[in-house]
């Protein structure tokens, strides 16, 4: 599985203002500085993460973002969903997962079955994932 830099980035971001969560919004000049990631770029993510729900936007001098839930609420499956619009790992020969459309091979590819298999640990771990569970680590150092 590659994530692409959109994921990469955009999760950078949620874990920054996971680390800030509660302590009012964050601008994204910061999250970008903290992260080490382009603030233009991180305009063009944030919008996706704003219509999933993950974070809300506050205006004015001390506006900027935060998330809209508590970390524990929201996965890493919830922000790659949000940046890949709604797929996590999508692979032609899965139909019925997250998969786009399906493989004309698929009734007899014999290797179906161990790409079904992936994408499912991928998709239970990533899930299974909160911002919680990685902002701790980063806060105890």
């Amino acid at each position: 599985m590659k994530l692409s830099a959109r994921e990469q980035y955009g999760l950078r971001a949620m874990i920054e203002l996971g680390m800030r969560h509660g302590r009012g919004p964050v601008s994204l000049n910061e999250v970008a500085e903290a992260q080490g990631v382009s603030l233009g770029y991180l305009e063009q993510i944030v919008p996706a993460l704003k219509e999933a729900d993950l974070v809300r936007s506050t205006r004015g001098a001390r506006g900027g973002y935060e998330l809209s839930r508590s970390p524990l609420d929201i996965t890493v499956g919830d922000v790659v969903r949000a940046l890949q619009e709604g797929y996590i790992v999508p692979l032609k020969c899965i139909t019925g997962s997250e998969a786009q459309e399906s493989c004309e091979r698929e009734e007899i590819c014999a290797a179906r079955d161990v790409w079904k298999k992936v994408h499912e640990g991928i998709v239970e771990v990533l899930d299974a994932t909160t911002l919680a569970d990685l902002v701790e680590p980063a806060t105890a150092s």
